[in-house]
């Protein structure tokens, strides 16, 4: 197996055919087909498979910043980056896979702090859970903001709404404002709503329901403490190279983060964050 290579990736299927695929180029869930179900996550037709690009689509690893916020690259480094599988296995009821991300020199000249993520994603019946940890490995405390960026897969983006997020208050990255959701976020198509860009503050453990007509994802997250709704729409997916025109009527990127309150980790010390996803 070559880390190196942007199409280098791992199968994890567990017992009951639940599958999911991970690729070491940016440690990326590419994949998620929940046993007897199609095919969960959006995965751009042009995506591009390049070393030091970031993948289109599945599930990308934001880290150490979220999005502009900040002197780094856009989302980081950790989502272009080759990453090392350390484990893999098939249990009874499910299969599990680790990748881990070390510091190196290109990271420190950029971010001069010692890490290691890992990245754990465990798949069967109908759930995924996607874990990641980070240790502060050296001598000095560090602050990072984070993301697993869930491009989950949508047939008419008219037909799905997120219920979980009435009463957050929330930040309009297109608007630049912050404001209230009073009522579940309901996609029906009219400019300005399809066109999203929002980071709910607080959103911490209490669990979001993406419904499309009969189809229901739970989505579920630990350790982080907002979550970022986001779809370019018509006019913003039009200018993205790596996606199909109508890519944004495909999709629908329901993330669990850290971007509101940075986590500060001192020297020796552990974070951990997960997003779980359940078709119900």
């Amino acid at each position: 197996m070559n880390q190196s290579d942007p199409r280098d990736a791992v199968l994890l299927t567990a017992p009951d055919g639940a599958s999911a695929t991970i690729a070491l180029h940016g440690g990326h869930v590419l994949s998620w087909k929940p046993a007897g179900a199609a095919e969960q996550l959006y995965l751009s037709a042009r995506s591009e498979y390049a070393p030091g690009k970031a993948i289109r689509g599945g599930v990308p690893v934001c880290f150490p910043q979220f999005a502009e916020r900040g002197p780094l690259p856009k989302h980081g480094f950790a989502r272009t980056l080759p990453w090392k599988l350390v484990q893999q296995e098939q249990g009874k009821d499910d299969a599990l896979a680790v990748l881990r991300l070390r510091d190196s020199d290109a990271t420190r000249a950029i971010w001069p702090h010692a890490f290691e993520l890992e990245l754990s994603v465990r798949v069967g019946g109908r759930s995924i859970d996607i874990e990641l940890a980070c240790d502060n490995t050296g001598d000095a405390p560090l602050q990072f903001t984070a993301a697993l960026h869930t491009y989950l897969r949508v047939a008419d983006l008219d037909a799905v709404s997120v219920e979980g997020l009435a009463g957050l208050r929330y930040f309009d990255s297109i608007k630049q404002a912050e404001a209230l959701q009073r009522m579940d976020l309901l996609l029906t198509g009219e400019k300005g709503v399809r066109d999203l860009d929002r980071i709910y503050f607080g959103v911490k453990e209490r669990p979001l329901l993406v419904a499309e007509d009969r189809r229901q994802v739970i989505v579920r997250q630990q350790g982080f403490e907002d979550a970022v709704i986001w779809n370019p729409g018509p006019e913003r997916c039009a200018k993205l190279a790596d996606m199909p025109p109508e890519g944004w009527s495909e999709m629908l990127c329901v993330e669990a983060a850290c971007v509101g309150r940075p986590v500060e980790l001192p020297a020796g010390e552990s974070w951990v964050g997960r997003q779980s996803l359940s078709l119900a």
